[in-house]
Parts: structure tokens; C-alpha cells; sequence
């Protein structure tokens, strides 16, 4: 195992799990952090330190009064205002690092979600392309993990059925397309309805549904899925509590009066 100090590829790493991971769980026995860890050469009690280094550095949770721990992190603190002033590149270039250390391309690593781009695509724009895709998964796996992998309506956990939806849109702002405060996780049926502006938030979080959508009372449907949910709470996020300016966002920009 590593004693030496952290490199910058180490540093961009343990942020990158920092982000993905709920703060209840950025422990040495977390398998990530495990991972990380072997990946590393270091150990997972100094992997997980180096997450809560991170958390200290983080104005979501001291808004929330969570300190994380300071001592020993002052490292993480430039690393920290790099990926806030531009979380594009850092997030992507971290999954290139990952997957350099996990001996795979970038490419490779997220075949699935790179598929669709027309093997046509060359040059700068496949380049872009590719970034967007990548950090658009990167976005999923930090929202996922902020409501523990559940839907925050409905409280289901198959992944396959699971969405991070975006409140304001990517394409509407580029500043806050990867801001975790800008994503909920939906199962695949409210996030539909979402985008479309058939539901939306209340600034505390409450359900609440457009006229558009209310017509259909007294349908099966509805009383089955749409009526259960009316009023009720989205979860609590784990470490990045919606943004209320951004709900207030969707509810004059796309919710259908």
C-alpha cells in the first residue's frame, strides 16, 4: 500500500467517488470506497478519509450544518473549486482517468451509453458528443446515489426503471446542467410526466399536478398511479436537497396550466 502523497489522479478520483457517493456511506467498508482503494494501491481507511476531506469542502452540506472533517484536506480544496468552476470538464475528465486505471478506453467503459452516436461522427464533434454522453451518465449515478437508488416518489429500486431528471432542462443552462441539485430520480412514468409538465413540485417538495392532468379523475389510471402520489413529499435527498429556485423554474416554464 501507498504512503506517499496524493497525485492529481489519485486527487480527481476520490472526488469523483466523493460525488457519487451518500454521506452515511463514505466509510471503508462502502465496496466502492474498497474499490477505489485496490485501484489506488492505498488503503480504504485513507480513501474514505479522503471523502470526508471533500465533504468538508462542500457548501451543500455545511449549509446543512454537516462539517465533514477539515483537518488534513486543505488539498481537496483546490480540486474542489476547480470541479465548481467547471463541472463539465472535471467530471469527464475523471471517468477518462477511471477508466485508464481500470486498463479499459473511455470508450469502451460506456459502450452502452456511446452507441448511438452515427459511426459517421469524426473529429471535434464526436469529441462533444461523447463528453456529453459520458457526463450525462455521470449526472445519472450522482442523482441515483442521492436518493439511494430509489424513485422519490414511489420509493422503487430497479435501476433499469430509474431516471434522473432534470428540473431545469441540460439544454436551458449550462451552469447547472450537472448540479446534482438540479436532479431528481423518477421512476420512468413521473419522469414522462414531468418533462411534459403534467406534475411538478411545490417549493417544500410536494406533489402537485396540472389542470391537465386532474381532467382525468375518476379514470383507472389515474386513481391508480396519478392519485397515490398527489401531495405527497418527494424523499429526502441523501446529500443534495433540490434546489427550490429551480422547481419554481419548472413550475412556470414547463408546468401545463
Amino acid at each position: 500500500m501507498k504512503y506517499e502523497s496524493w497525485t492529481h489522479d489519485e486527487m480527481v478520483l476520490a472526488l469523483n467517488l466523493y460525488l457519487k457517493t451518500p454521506f452515511g456511506k463514505m466509510h471503508r467498508g462502502n465496496p466502492e470506497v474498497v474499490r477505489l482503494a485496490q485501484l489506488l494501491g492505498r488503503t480504504p481507511s485513507s480513501v474514505a478519509l479522503r471523502l470526508v476531506n471533500f465533504a468538508a469542502c462542500d457548501p451543500q452540506l455545511r449549509s446543512r450544518g454537516v462539517a465533514g472533517m477539515g483537518h488534513g484536506g486543505k488539498k481537496c480544496v483546490a480540486y474542489w473549486a476547480e470541479y465548481a468552476e467547471d463541472r463539465e470538464k472535471l467530471l469527464f475528465e475523471s471517468e477518462r482517468i477511471l477508466a485508464n486505471y481500470e486498463h479499459k478506453t473511455l470508450e469502451d467503459k460506456y459502450a452502452d451509453v456511446l452507441k448511438g452516436i452515427p459511426a459517421s461522427t469524426v473529429g471535434r464533434e464526436r469529441e462533444r458528443m461523447v463528453r456529453t454522453r459520458v457526463n450525462q451518465s455521470v449526472f445519472r449515478q450522482i442523482v441515483l446515489a442521492n436518493y439511494d437508488g430509489k424513485c422519490a416518489l414511489t420509493g422503487i429500486d430497479i435501476p433499469e426503471l430509474l431516471i434522473a431528471s432534470h428540473i431545469v432542462p441540460w439544454a436551458e443552462n449550462k451552469d447547472e446542467r450537472l448540479n446534482p441539485s438540479n436532479g431528481i430520480c423518477l421512476s420512468a412514468l413521473y419522469d414522462k410526466a414531468f418533462d411534459k409538465g403534467l406534475l411538478s413540485f411545490a417549493s417544500d417538495g410536494r406533489t402537485i399536478f396540472s389542470p391537465r392532468l386532474a381532467v382525468n379523475i375518476g379514470k383507472d389510471y389515474y386513481e391508480r398511479y396519478f392519485l397515490p402520489i398527489q401531495d405527497r413529499p418527494l424523499a429526502v435527498a441523501r446529500k443534495y436537497p433540490v434546489d427550490p429556485s429551480f422547481l419554481e423554474w419548472h413550475r412556470e416554464q414547463v408546468m401545463l396550466k
